[in-house]
């Protein structure tokens, strides 16, 4: 049965086995891009989705033209009383149906980037097919007419034909255009060889109304792709946040993955790699020191020495590995007890003061007396000081001094402070030594090479118990490194209790 767990090989973040959905994320990133690379005029993407807004348009708008074409026929017919116009509606109903065929197959089939332009020149030619109808009107007369009346009549509706023209073609390109520049065409020619105050007028009132919204529908089919581009800006962030949710959700299964395989190597390589390495210990020690007898040539005693000294070496970083990943895991558990930490402090300085002599570095101990007791992991809190006092002492050129502070926080709690004059560490290097297996550059070549585990193993353990660690430094002039308990890791010593005469019990009496 699958478990879930990849087992391939590649060294990719995106797992292989998902391809299906990286694959289909992937490729509508690329069409985004690609849609939104376009560097003039609208890209295909948006020709399509403005067609379809179209077809929408016209579909909803199905009985706009025909009640304006029925308005107005009526209209001429009781001002005029010319039958013709009848005919003209007839006409211009035929030609809108053209049209209304045009879109209702549109919208029976599927509109892609590729036929997307046939479709816009089939609207383009219904609009024309219109437009010749308009033609038709601005040609009609009236025999029984006087004065302007007739003149005001056709440019009247004339205007209304074009506004509803305009609102309901916007997403067509040249739409209007192509259904009245013929008709101010025709406007013009019989102003030329007419030319009566009516027919000017009417005509420069509708070329001009025609170029106006030319105009204005151009700036809002711009807009609206706009529009459409701020959408497809959105969806191609969140394809991007799926593709990047897809990698982190890989990159933390296979770190997973790596975290459970390095825990059962160390579960498993733990014993064997300590029980050679103690006999190693045990054996190189023996020679060193001659327990079974002298050895012969003094260079044998030295390799014994560098045998046992490599070996502790080796051993104590496997030590530090193991307690940073035991942390790191959550296994770490504490053993707490009531325990001083000036006593433990005191001690962890002995433990490192052969070494300071023999760098002739001295310490100093500035702690403050009658600090209660803290509730805290004895075992722990040693190994955090002893590695901050090896670290002063490793650093610490020779002659050098070490101050160790023990006393109260402001808040309450208690801390240690350990300062040297060594070397320091550049501000930007800080976060590098404290992260494992760091060091700083001038550390590395002024004094001997560590494992870099130490202060991140005094980060884990304090923050085990609710603490704070701070390392303070200056290039050339030294480092601080303090680490503190919280005030409720203190515990108050209560007075003791006075001792009080017992009661006499009364004597019952009764009746």
């Amino acid at each position: 049965m699958s478990t879930g767990v990849s087992t391939s090989t590649d060294k990719i973040i995106v797992d292989k086995s998902r391809s299906h959905r990286n694959k289909a994320v992937s490729r509508a990133v690329r069409a985004t891009r690609d849609r939104l690379q376009i560097a003039t005029g609208v890209s295909p993407g948006f020709e399509r989705e403005m067609m379809q807004l179209h077809v929408a348009s016209v579909a909803q708008s199905a009985l706009a033209i025909p009640v304006v074409v029925m308005l107005i026929a009526a209209g001429g017919v009781y001002l005029t009383q010319e039958i013709g116009l009848v005919a003209w509606a007839v006409l211009a109903l035929t030609m809108h149906a053209i049209g209304m065929i045009v879109a209702h197959r549109a919208r029976g089939r599927e509109i892609t980037a590729e036929n997307v332009r046939r479709w816009q020149r089939g609207f383009l030619v219904a609009q024309v097919f219109m437009g010749l109808a308009w033609v038709a009107f601005s040609l009609q007369t009236c025999g029984t007419c006087t004065g302007v009346t007739f003149d005001f009549y056709k440019g009247s509706a004339l205007l209304v034909a074009l506004a509803v023209t305009a609102m309901s073609t916007l997403m067509l390109r040249h739409a209007i255009l192509c259904a009245f520049l013929p008709t101010v065409v025709v406007l013009i020619v019989l102003a030329g060889l007419a030319p009566a105050p009516g027919t000017v007028g009417m005509a420069a009132i509708i070329a001009a109304a025609m170029l106006f919204l030319v105009f204005m529908t151009h700036r809002l089919r711009y807009t609206s792709a706009q529009l459409l581009s701020s959408q497809s800006e959105k969806d191609d962030l969140i394809a991007e946040l799926e593709v990047a949710k897809s990698m982190s959700d890989e990159a933390r299964r296979r770190a997973e993955e790596a975290n459970l395989a390095k825990s059962r190597f160390l579960a498993s390589m733990s014993h064997e790699l300590r029980t050679p390495l103690n006999a190693i210990l045990g054996f190189s020690e023996v020679m060193s020191t001659e327990v079974l007898g002298p050895l012969n040539n003094p260079i044998y005693k030295e390799y014994t020495s560098d045998i046992h000294r490599s070996g502790q070496h080796l051993l104590n970083l496997i030590n530090e590995i193991l307690d940073l990943s035991r942390i790191e895991a959550g296994k770490y558990d504490l053993a707490e007890d009531s325990v001083h930490l000036v006593d433990i402090a005191e001690d962890c300085i002995g433990m490192v003061q052969l070494r300071a002599r023999a760098k002739n570095i001295t310490i100093s101990e500035q702690v403050e007396s009658g600090m209660p007791a803290v509730w805290a992991d004895e075992k722990a809190l040693r190994q955090v000081i002893l590695n901050l006092l090896s670290n002063a002492v490793k650093f610490t050129p020779q002659g050098g001094e070490v101050v160790v502070k023990a006393g109260w926080t402001a808040g309450g709690g208690q801390y240690v402070s350990i300062k040297d004059n060594g070397p320091g560490i550049p501000e930007e290097e800080i976060p590098v030594v404290l992260s494992a297996f760091g060091q700083g550059s001038i550390a590395i070549k002024s004094a001997e090479q560590g494992t870099g585990l130490g202060l991140p193993i005094v980060q884990a353990i304090l923050a085990k118990h609710n603490g704070e660690f701070i390392l303070k430094s200056k290039l050339r002039e030294g480092t601080e490194a303090i680490a503190i308990l919280p005030a409720k890791r203190v515990l108050e010593s209560l007075p003791a209790v006075s001792e009080t005469h017992a009661v006499a019990p009364r004597r019952k009496s009764f009746a």
